[in-house]
């Protein structure tokens, strides 16, 4: 199990595989990594990303239009994990090309590819049985989204088939930045802490220094998702991995 916050907050940075291209990416994130960053979150690009906001919705649509697919950032992954064998990396992707794939299929094959955890983002846990089970076969770390609506019950159900970290959301809503980090998220990790020993981390609107040190008052973990995909946006490629390790460094400054 390589997913571990060694230094509180630690961070989390989400990038969407393939945008601009698979090398570029592979660069960002070891720059990422090299930088400070505990875990990478490898987005699955997928043509309908409804839980993400424009941000990530463009990023998803240039690499599926480059033809990125769920067997190429599986790839990415296995050559992430030679080169950065300490670093956490966990698969993000909506349900359905992991559907297309086999659920089985899919398993064995993040598993063999260095994965230490998936985020299934329209996974219910209500209906996680057979994904649970391939998970355990293949000791790879389920991780759920638990947000501030969920009762008590739910989230009891997430945090005790979650392993890795827990995954809180901020706020209701689709993925982006915002102003300020939601009142909602330190009142959800007060209420995740009954039922979990894991480390909490807080995503959704987390995009800049001052958010990652009020995520570190309560929480165990920062997420960054939306503010990284924007800045390898407007960034030029040969200069993104360069950039987004500066981010990442002054993220904890």
């Amino acid at each position: 199990m390589a997913i571990e916050f060694r230094e509180k907050p630690g961070i989390v940075a989400y990038l969407t595989a393939g945008d601009p291209d698979l090398a570029t990416t592979k660069d960002i994130a070891l720059a990422a990594i090299d930088n400070g960053a505990d875990v990478i979150e490898l987005g699955v690009p997928f043509s309908d990303p409804l839980a993400d906001g424009p941000v990530i919705q463009r990023a998803s649509e240039r690499a599926v239009a480059r033809g990125v697919r769920l067997t190429d950032v599986l790839e990415l992954a296995k050559e992430l994990r030679a080169l950065r064998p300490a670093a956490g990396l966990v698969l993000f992707s909506y349900l359905n090309p992991v559907v297309r794939m086999g659920m089985k299929t899919f398993c064995a094959r993040a598993a063999e590819a260095g994965a230490d955890g998936v985020l299934l983002t329209d996974m219910i846990v209500e209906e996680a049985g057979e994904y649970l089970e391939e998970m355990k076969a293949n000791r790879l770390a389920p991780i759920f989204l638990a947000a501030p609506t969920s009762p008590d019950a739910r989230l009891k159900a997430i945090a005790g088939v979650s392993q890795g970290f827990v995954y809180a959301i901020s706020r209701v809503g689709i993925t982006g930045t915002q102003q300020k980090v939601a009142g909602d998220a330190s009142e959800l990790v007060s209420r995740l802490r009954q039922f979990t020993k894991l480390p909490i981390a807080v995503g959704f609107g987390i995009s800049n220094a001052e958010h990652v040190r009020a995520v570190g008052e309560f929480a165990d973990a920062a997420i960054v998702g939306s503010a990284l995909v924007a800045l390898i946006e407007k960034t030029p490629p040969p200069e993104a991995p360069t950039v987004i390790g500066q981010f990442i460094a002054g993220l904890r400054a």
